[in-house]
């Protein structure tokens, strides 16, 4: 199936394209921001693309992770899943770029998530992507050879390729149980992460992942191309140049007071877990009737003024659900 579209490339700001408004499925744009002043810096040089960054750059440190030679590029967890095999480190972006420009330790170096309001001032002002009137959260990622582990997040995300190369590869939602998800209360970054290495899987652990692979979408995305990976779509990350910069958009379909489904499945968890086999199976049935399979009908016969809870939700209301949460809570 062909996933990749063409730009119109004399337009002088380029927008997110409008099938990301609705579409389900991951779609590639080639060339949608190569003409953003950083991807052209990019066709010069590693260092001019170090240059451009850091004539935005006001100081602050910006948070990287260090993985030795012996990890390979991984992000990943230690040999027996007790810490990660990377470090945390607090550094300034300027020692950060001088490190990758003269590689010489072999450590992989992996910024991620880093927002651009704070760390890059006016960069999204001369790099700019007409985002429909979206509220996005716009971040910076960029490092040296990395693989990081197929994870899903809740928004939408359009990621741009400025610098480098990316190989992104993608599983649809329904690959959740190919894919061998790692603990979810220790993550390298907030999302829980799938066991198997796409570069090279072990078959003999993760037999299933065969299905998953068969299923997958790979896309190799060149300086100037971009992404849309939909709402919670596994995809694995390779950084594949010496440096490597990626721009990313995130949105969300629903206001940001409702907060995230992960905190619920979270709560699920710490509610859950230790109840008996047949009082989860009840709970499961409240769930499928009140939350997943709720229609118009089945809420018929309650008077408007008590539908608050399952209709589209108001600030107030939402507010008003968290303070009662925090209450039980702290039983």
């Amino acid at each position: 199936m062909d996933k990749t579209c063409a730009t119109d490339q004399g337009a002088s700001l380029p927008s997110l394209p409008e099938v990301c408004l609705e579409a389900t499925e991951p779609q590639v744009f080639k060339g949608l921001v190569s003409e953003w002043p950083v991807v052209r810096n990019s066709a010069l040089s590693d260092k001019h693309v170090s240059d451009y960054l850091l004539s935005f750059y006001q100081g602050a440190p910006v948070t990287v992770y260090e993985a030795p030679l012996s990890a390979d590029g991984r992000i990943f967890y230690n040999d027996d899943f007790s810490d990660f095999n990377f470090q945390r480190l607090r550094k300034p972006l300027d020692q950060v770029l001088q490190q990758l420009l003269t590689p010489a330790s072999g450590l992989t170096q992996y910024v991620g998530s880093t927002a651009i309001k704070h760390w890059l001032p006016n960069f999204e002002q001369a790099n700019a992507l007409d985002m429909r009137g979206l509220e996005c959260l716009n971040s910076v990622w960029l490092g040296n050879q990395s693989v990081i582990a197929p994870h899903f997040d809740f928004p939408s995300n359009l990621a741009c390729v400025v610098a480098g190369r990316r190989r992104f590869t993608l599983f649809p939602p329904d690959q959740l149980e190919n894919l061998y998800i790692g603990p979810m209360d220790l993550t390298p970054s907030g999302q829980p992460i799938s066991l198997v290495d796409v570069r090279k899987p072990d078959y003999d652990k993760f037999p299933k992942y065969r299905k998953a692979q068969e299923v997958a979408l790979v896309f190799e995305l060149e300086a100037g191309d971009a992404l849309f990976i939909p709402s919670m779509w596994w995809h694995s990350v390779e950084s594949l140049g010496t440096l490597n910069v990626l721009v990313n958009y995130w949105w969300r379909q629903t206001p940001a007071y409702l907060g995230s489904p992960l905190a619920a499945l979270y709560h699920a968890l710490l509610s859950f877990n230790q109840l008996p086999e047949e009082q989860r199976k009840v709970w499961g049935n409240l769930f499928q009737h009140f939350v997943f399979e709720r229609d118009e009908q089945s809420i018929s016969h309650l008077p408007e003024s008590l539908k608050k809870l399952y209709s589209a939700m108001d600030e107030q209301t939402a507010r008003s659900i968290k303070s009662g949460l925090r209450d039980m809570l702290k039983q």
